[in-house]
């Protein structure tokens, strides 16, 4: 485009006072906006302070945390060892080792020898969830996820199975109830174990 073209638009800066060059009105509108939230939080209303740990914070029933493995009914995994959840995750955070199923299962012919999630990776996305065609992963309202090491924040397949153990009642299959907003560390998935699997 030229610069002598008669669609083009000039714009020029508006032209600044004495007292707007000093930038006051800019610094007294932000000192009217701090002073609000001041006197709000000092009256009680506009309070947005949780007192964590005492309080626990309740998130949405859409917010997405920790993973878990579903089970069915007879206490087995319900992972198929497809690799659409590995397949569809955008940090490649996922890693599945698939085997034949035993011939006491005839619902499926493979089933998932290991399955880990590097939680450290992880950019809960809820991808690995939308692509489970049998929703044998799903994603939990824990929030408050800890760890010692590095290696404590890759959950292997007990560690999810553990997940599912102490989120069932509290959050049934597809997220039908809200997150019960207790908090969750690693030592604790540790020493639950996974039952039967």
């Amino acid at each position: 485009m030229k610069l002598d073209n008669p669609s083009l638009k000039r714009v020029t800066p508006p032209t600044l006072n004495f007292f707007e060059r000093t930038y006051l009105p800019q610094i007294l509108g932000g000192l009217a906006i701090t002073g609000k939230h001041i006197v709000s939080a000092a009256l009680g209303k506009g309070a947005i302070t949780v007192q964590y740990p005492e309080e626990q914070h309740v998130p949405s029933p859409n917010y997405r945390g920790v993973h878990r493995l579903n089970k069915d009914d007879q206490g087995r995994v319900r992972c198929v060892a497809c690799m659409l959840c590995a397949t569809a995750c955008p940090a490649h955070c996922i890693d599945i080792v698939g085997a034949t199923a035993p011939e006491s299962w005839p619902d499926r012919e493979k089933y998932c020898e290991s399955f880990v999630i590097d939680e450290l990776r992880c950019i809960y996305c809820g991808m690995c969830e939308e692509a489970c065609p049998v929703e044998a992963i799903e994603l939990t309202g824990f929030y408050d996820l800890t760890g010692l090491s590095r290696e404590a924040m890759i959950f292997d397949k007990t560690k999810l199975l553990s997940v599912f153990d102490q989120t069932k009642d509290a959050e049934p299959m597809k997220f039908n109830a809200p997150p019960s907003g207790r908090s969750i560390d690693t030592t604790e998935i540790t020493k639950t174990g996974a039952g039967p699997v």
